[in-house]
């Protein structure tokens, strides 16, 4: 921890030295690509969730079909549509690594409220 971490949870009280400590924490990928789940907008994120596994299952079968395609047409009928799910999956995916970025930014700036308040007792 930092000095000014330090001197910040020293001169908090103990519900705000509770709060400094969960804000002061970055969270791991994980947990944090779970918490996208939460919240109000949290079941627009389940459905694009499972609309993104639906189209890279999708993907991945007639990926496997394209393998195994005997003449060259029937090797363009299934990999074009292999190769469009899997980008729609990750476009999909991709669209969601904004919000993750808000919510990061969003914690910097509980931080940074803090260490504004522990300036004004100071």
């Amino acid at each position: 921890m930092q000095d000014i971490d330090r001197m910040i949870e020293e001169a908090l009280d103990g519900e705000e030295q509770a709060l400094f400590r969960e804000t002061a924490r970055e969270p791991g990928f994980f947990e944090q690509a779970f918490g996208l789940l939460g919240g109000p907008n949290g079941w627009v994120n389940v459905v694009m969730m499972v609309v993104q596994a639906a189209l890279f299952v999708g993907g991945l079968w007639a990926w496997w079909r394209f393998f195994e395609a005997e003449t060259p047409l029937s090797a363009l009928h299934w990999g074009l549509p292999a190769a469009v799910l899997v980008l729609m999956a990750l476009i999909i995916k991709l669209g969601m690594m904004p919000e993750l970025q808000a919510n990061r930014l969003m914690r910097e700036l509980k931080r940074l409220q803090l260490q504004a308040v522990v300036g004004r007792k100071g």
